[in-house]
């Protein structure tokens, strides 16, 4: 792999990262509102899916961005993606038109996310990261 393919998988990490940090610290300061919200998904046990929320996305973005053990991360990312999706962006489930397309838009946006992560996932992390180092 050259210095490009490297610098766009840490390009990559990074902004996946920042997409899931500043939602899991809102999170883990928030818990009783992500509860709530949690509760009105019809979740089971919210306070304790508040608390599994947060720290998986407080968890992985610091293990993107690291570059550690890039294909499990890239399978847990992806699996949380995914069920965020089907849990939480339900279009199917909304009457209004244009909620449902902003639901529709937030779940084809996870969609590309899961597809993020797969190429992660057979790529690897890359030279500028802890596993690429150990190579």
């Amino acid at each position: 792999m050259n210095r490009i393919d490297d610098l766009a998988l840490l390009v990559g990490r990074l902004l996946m990262a920042v997409l899931l940090l500043p939602s899991g610290i809102r999170k883990a300061t928030n818990l009783g509102g992500t509860a709530q919200y949690f509760a009105g998904l019809g979740l089971p046990a919210p306070d304790l899916m508040a608390i599994a929320a947060a720290a998986t996305e407080i968890g992985l973005p610091i293990l993107l961005v690291l570059g550690v053990v890039p294909r499990l991360t890239a399978f847990l990312t992806g699996g949380f993606v995914l069920l965020t999706a089907l849990i939480a962006h339900r279009f199917w489930d909304v009457a209004d038109p244009a909620a449902a397309m902003g639901q529709q838009i937030h779940f084809l946006k996870n969609a590309a996310i899961v597809g993020g992560t797969m190429f992660y996932f057979v790529s690897g992390a890359g030279a500028f990261s802890l596993a690429g180092r150990k190579r």
